[in-house]
């Protein structure tokens, strides 16, 4: 099969609110930010990466916010990271159990649906990392 593993994830924001983007994706998810490409720039947006993360955010004038598709992000220390979105101000949900992982739900500053993932089953980052792309 010629797929081989996801490159990243676009978003759409709202015109002209990239602080915004850079307050959550960067200041409280704690993904760095990298610089587009001058010819994409124009376009506004940003782009979040680390390692094999990658969240990029593009403009849309006509902006809807994703409330149903979203990503999925394994991290680390779920309590504490709900704790920081909280006293940030942003709502954290919890829904449905799904074995073998502790998750939550936040809205990015757009509205976009994001969800929150830590296994609770003993697997390591890295094993996790290498299930997501096994070619590597």
């Amino acid at each position: 099969m010629p797929l081989r593993y996801l490159d990243h994830v676009q978003l759409a924001m709202p015109p002209g609110r990239e602080e915004e983007a850079r307050a959550f994706y960067s200041g409280v998810l704690g993904i760095s930010e990298v610089p587009k490409p001058p010819h994409l720039a124009r376009r506004g947006g940003c782009w979040f990466e680390q390692d094999a993360l990658k969240v990029h955010l593009g403009v849309e004038a006509e902006f809807k916010p994703a409330r149903k598709a979203h990503p999925a992000f394994i991290v680390s220390n779920l309590g504490e990271l709900v704790a920081r979105l909280q006293a940030r101000g942003y709502r954290v949900v919890e829904d449905e159990p799904l074995e073998g992982y502790k998750r939550r739900y936040v809205d990015d500053p757009f509205g976009n649906r994001i969800e929150l993932m830590e296994p609770d089953t003993g697997l390591s980052d890295d094993h996790v990392a290498m299930s997501a792309h096994p070619s590597r």
